[in-house]
């Protein structure tokens, strides 16, 4: 909308018809931009609409201001019209009727409602044309602001909503059919609560848009913000969080089976571990003197138990039920499995010891042998003795060593070697490499 130029001493003939040019084409802008704000889709929407909080409030003023609008458009044309038929008397205009064209054209000339108008009480009010303009520019930016920020929202959000709105349904479905229902999934309540939420807010946003309205900072223009699109987001991130929840359950319908026979296969592995440690166990208490055996425990009958749990919630098609206790037993199994493993290790420790030193005692026996020594009596003698101490039931792991070391030291000095450096025995091997 246009601005006229400030008042000014009388204007003569050419000054009045340029002035005159100049409303005419201002009037014809402030016109098309009255009847486009009276077509705009945003202001025909909150003529129909049931409208609360902000904008029921904003929307009183602005009709109040649209209604000034046009009254003082219709001022305005009024005097455009004035002065166009006084500058049409005669082709020359006389000195009076440029005085009476100036006043009306640059003076406050132009009188409307005085209750029209927020800025005074009285019954009417003068304006010149430039200040009517002004008026008017002040009354359709603020009003135009008001319509462009409502019809934004409504043209942003309840679609978007809607659009979520459908993707939940979707999900829903999807998620009844894998047992995720309210009151016994946590998945179940968040899509209980994002559809309350969706609803509030698409109601909220039809009633009251400005409420969602975010002005841009530092922006005059008309309409100069964006849609506040928090609580949409929020609620669009919790339902993907969802669907990736339903996703995951979804995996377990389909691997349910094989995770469930890896399971059985890796729960069965560890049992048979633990029955060879403890048969092992048992060996070593018979074959092996003055050695503390550890206890092996029994497999866990509580993974067990959850194992046949989990194969009855796969019957029941109990997916979201199923797929948290498959991820625990998958890592409980796995660590059974190892224990089991560090307990035979452990278990036959002794036996490692014990199968360590024949393998010494005889390599050393084919050393001596190649060098013409196997019939020493010495060595035969220590040979004889360490054998006896190691292949007898049960084993002194200590004194068998010692045995071995004595063998050792004498065939190295018969053969000119380096003496055996002292080896420490089993139990102070075990004592380092705990």
């Amino acid at each position: 909308m246009g601005v006229t130029d400030p008042a000014g001493p009388m204007m003569d003939r050419d000054e009045v018809d340029r002035a005159l040019a100049r409303l005419g084409a201002e009037h014809e802008a402030i016109e098309t931009s009255l009847l486009a704000l009276q077509d705009h889709a945003g202001r025909r929407l909150l003529e129909g609409a049931e409208l609360a909080g902000v904008t029921r409030e904003r929307w009183a003023a602005a009709e109040a201001s649209i209604t000034l609008l046009w009254a003082y458009f219709d001022a305005y044309t009024a005097a455009l019209r004035s002065a166009r038929e006084i500058r049409a008397r005669r082709r020359w205009s006389s000195r009076e009727d440029l005085m009476e064209l100036t006043e009306l054209l640059r003076g406050e000339a132009v009188t409307v409602p005085g209750g029209a108008s927020s800025h005074t009480s009285r019954l009417s009010e003068g304006f010149s044309l430039a200040a009517l303009v002004d008026r008017m520019n002040e009354l359709y930016a603020s009003s135009l602001d008001m319509v462009v920020a409502a019809d934004a929202v409504w043209s942003a959000l309840p679609a978007r909503i809607d659009l979520l709105a459908a993707e939940l349904q979707r999900t829903r479905k999807l998620a009844h059919s894998v047992g995720v229902r309210p009151g016994e999934h946590p998945a179940g309540d968040d899509l209980e609560r994002i559809t309350r939420t969706l609803t509030k807010l698409r109601e909220d946003v039809v009633r009251d848009p400005l409420a969602f309205w975010v002005p841009a900072e530092g922006s005059s223009a008309p309409g100069g913000g964006r849609p506040d699109t928090t609580v949409y987001d929020r609620e669009a991130r919790a339902l993907e969080d969802v669907r990736r929840e339903i996703d995951a359950v979804l995996t377990v319908r389909q691997d349910a089976e094989a995770r469930l026979i890896r399971l059985r296969d890796v729960l069965s592995r560890a049992d048979r571990t633990l029955a060879e440690a403890r048969t092992a166990r048992g060996e070593v208490l018979a074959k092996i003197a003055a050695t503390e055996v550890p206890v092996v425990s029994g497999p866990p009958t509580v993974l067990q138990e959850q194992l046949a749990t989990a194969a009855e919630y796969r019957r029941q098609a109990q997916w979201h039920r199923l797929s948290p206790l498959l991820e625990s037993l998958e890592q409980r199994a796995e660590d059974e499995l190892l224990r089991a493993r560090e307990s035979l290790t452990a278990v036959t420790a002794p036996l490692a010891v014990r199968a360590e030193l024949r393998g010494r005692l005889d390599a050393y026996k084919a050393k001596v042998a190649r060098h013409g020594l196997a019939e020493d009596p010495l060595l035969v003698e220590r040979y004889d003795a360490a054998r006896r101490m190691l292949w007898s039931a049960p084993c002194d792991l200590r004194v068998a060593e010692q045995a071995v070391l004595r063998f050792q030291q004498a065939a190295a000095d018969l053969l000119g070697t380096p003496r055996v450096p002292h080896q420490s025995g089993p139990q102070d091997r075990r004592s380092e490499s705990s």
